[in-house]
């Protein structure tokens, strides 16, 4: 994903923190906050609670992996910051992506299909 689609610096998350609305569900909190440019940025946090750094890499590869494959599908306009919850170590696959489109459903920033 190219840099200008992702949040780098702690000063952005921070933004997204403390103006952004947060959404949640069993194995993931969502923070949303409008950006007023055209395109949607995305960071993820995962704190050392969860595993080791493999678990942790291993869970971000997922997380983006899944954000990648649903990219076109999300509205313009938004920095995303998806925060995993300890329950997710031993999620598979399907069941995580499950749980990131339903957030992103609750959160409001799915497209409407018509």
């Amino acid at each position: 994903m190219e840099k200008k689609f992702r949040l780098r610096k702690n000063m952005e998350f921070r933004k997204v923190y403390s103006h952004g609305k947060n959404y949640w569900n069993r194995n993931l909190t969502l923070y949303v906050k409008k950006n007023n440019i055209d395109e949607t940025r995305v960071g993820y946090t995962i704190t050392k609670k969860i595993g080791n750094s493999v678990v942790r890499n291993k869970l971000r590869r997922r997380m983006k992996e899944i954000y990648r494959l649903n990219f076109h599908r999300i509205e313009t306009g938004y920095d995303l910051v998806f925060v995993p919850k300890r329950n997710i170590v031993n999620l598979s696959y399907e069941k995580l992506d499950s749980s990131m489109i339903h957030i992103m459903r609750k959160a409001g920033v799915l497209k409407k299909v018509n």
